[in-house]
């Protein structure tokens, strides 16, 4: 993909749906009894793959348009697949499925891509074990997963790393555990999975950073409506912000308070952003507003990091831009994504001509200076990929995005609608 600089971005847009509520919406909808339509469904490659994996797994699901219908199978209902449950490029749909299936009355496999091997999976496979699964990675806790299903003990757990990934993982399994789960989480992470469940019927609930797992008889299928995905809205947010002549309405975008670190920071460094016409449904929704700004460079750090540990690479780009120094710590998460999401974004800034050095847990950024066009790789990584195609909008001379492919995983509509409104 061969990218110039623009004039400006305008327009109206609507953004990729929310990828996590996505998912979520087919892994409760198929363990729910009853109908559950999920509207304004993610239609990318990683949610795909969780709708194959539970149909595998005997739960009929339709696609029409963008709505997804799931006739549940009830929480004690799916079956064994006679296949490899392939997760593709998924960290969400493989990890959440381990805790799904660890409590089963049947044996599973799950794999992925290349990618997904070289993502460590002890993080889950520990505390399943303290639960009493019988499951194992390859190679200390890679994929493939082989997982024997087994009767399984609520436990307390404190979580290492804050981790939306994890806790949503052992939540599901304490579904179906003898007793009650109490998960300790160091940071509050985003919190999709509970609210979901309570929707359907669950008993979760929350109390001084712990999640509170209560088994229940059954769970229900119901409605959701997906709002946008804040973590795809950032990128026209920063795009917004940094090409000159820009105004951007991106409408309906998901607001959980878990998420919406990336508005705390663009705003702290001096970004325009306006938020509209809330909505105050399960999960909240607003229309965003974001003019073209001089941009300051901040620290980003602590607890601002799990609500927006996607977005770092994004970030990057806008402290590029921004005048002054931008710190970016305690993210080593970043290491263990796609790809080292560190090393990969110091790699290609430096071929930008900007001034970055990147650390054990982050980067130490000093924006400011000219920042140029060049042939940039993408390490298969979707979130690199759009990043550098954002920068690559405000740099000077042209540039190369190689492998653009790996932007369906999350945004297939990705660069129709950065045509639409690019000047």
């Amino acid at each position: 993909m061969i990218i110039n600089k623009v004039k400006g971005l305008r327009g109206e847009i609507n953004v990729a749906s929310d990828k996590s509520i996505s998912h979520r919406g087919v892994i409760i909808g198929a363990i729910s009894k009853g109908t559950t339509l999920v509207e304004n469904f993610l239609m990318g490659e990683d949610c795909l793959s969780t709708i194959s994996c539970f149909e595998k797994m005997g739960v009929e699901i339709i696609i029409k348009g963008n709505s997804v219908t799931i006739e549940g199978n009830g929480l004690h209902g799916l079956k064994a697949s006679n296949e490899v449950l392939y997760t593709g490029n998924s960290g969400t749909t493989t990890r959440l499925l381990c805790g799904l299936l660890a409590p089963q009355n049947f044996n599973s496999t799950i794999d992925g891509d290349a990618s997904i091997r070289k993502r460590p999976m002890n993080r889950v496979i520990k505390p399943l074990s303290e639960m009493g699964a019988h499951i194992e990675g390859k190679n200390a806790g890679y994929a493939p997963i082989h997982i024997k299903g087994s009767k399984l003990n609520g436990i307390e757990y404190t979580m290492p790393v804050a981790s939306a990934q994890l806790k949503s993982s052992i939540i599901l399994a304490g579904l179906y555990a003898f007793g009650q789960t109490k998960i300790k989480e160091p940071i509050s992470s985003r919190n999709h999975t509970e609210i979901m469940l309570n929707g359907f019927g669950g008993n979760i609930r929350s109390d001084d950073n712990a999640v509170i797992v209560n088994p229940v008889e059954e769970l229900y299928g119901n409605r959701i409506s997906v709002p946008g995905d804040i973590s795809s809205a950032a990128f026209f947010l920063v795009g917004g912000l940094i090409v000159p002549n820009s105004e951007i309405v991106i409408k309906n975008v998901g607001l959980n308070k878990t998420r919406t670190g990336i508005i705390d920071v663009l705003k702290s460094m001096g970004g325009s952003i306006t938020i509209e016409n809330i909505n105050n449904e399960i999960e909240p929704s607003a229309d965003i507003i974001v003019k073209s700004s001089e941009l300051k460079g901040i620290e980003v750090s602590g607890d601002l990091i799990p609500r927006l540990i996607d977005e770092i690479p994004i970030i990057a780009v806008a402290a590029a831009f921004a005048k002054g120094t931008t710190v970016i710590k305690n993210a080593e998460e970043l290491k263990v994504k796609e790809s080292n999401r560190i090393e990969a974004m110091e790699n290609e800034l430096k071929k930008a001509n900007v001034d970055i050095i990147g650390t054990d847990d982050g980067f130490i950024i000093n924006g400011g200076k000219n920042v140029l066009g060049a042939n940039f790789e993408t390490y298969n990584d979707h979130r690199i990929a759009m990043s550098m195609t954002i920068l690559a909008l405000a740099a000077d001379g042209e540039s190369k995005i190689q492998n653009p492919d790996c932007i369906k995983i999350s945004y297939p509509e990705f660069f129709d609608t950065l045509r639409r409104i690019s000047l």
